[in-house]
């Protein structure tokens, strides 16, 4: 497992990347659309997303067997993305969310 990013809800994606990267030097643009974008900013991903989209979470990668073990263990859905990635929400202490996401070029440590 491995931190993947924090996801920052916004009224204004586009204005949320302008700020970013007019303030944070070295700022990097990895997506945008309408409803959410992806940034590298300080070594970190900050995700932008629309309240009606998705949640403020963090995020962890995890390989795609280990997404399904924990999945089934939590009883959850795993949701497939438009990127080809894979994940799910679990509800964290303080009202905060989780986020655990498997990405369809990851090596999945249990074929190694």
């Amino acid at each position: 497992m491995q931190f993947d990013h924090v996801a920052l809800q916004v009224p204004d994606i586009a204005a949320a990347l302008a700020w970013w990267q007019r303030i944070v030097p070295g700022t990097m643009v990895l997506y945008e659309d309408d409803s959410w974008a992806l940034i590298e900013a300080g070594g970190s991903r900050v995700a932008f997303v629309s309240a009606d989209e998705h949640p403020d979470h963090l995020a962890y990668s995890v390989s795609v067997s280990e997404l399904e073990r924990l999945a089934n263990e939590h009883g959850s859905e795993i949701a497939q993305h438009r990127d080809g990635s894979r994940s799910f929400y679990l509800d964290a202490p303080g009202a905060h969310r989780l986020e655990l996401i498997a990405y369809p070029d990851a090596v999945d440590e249990d074929a190694e």
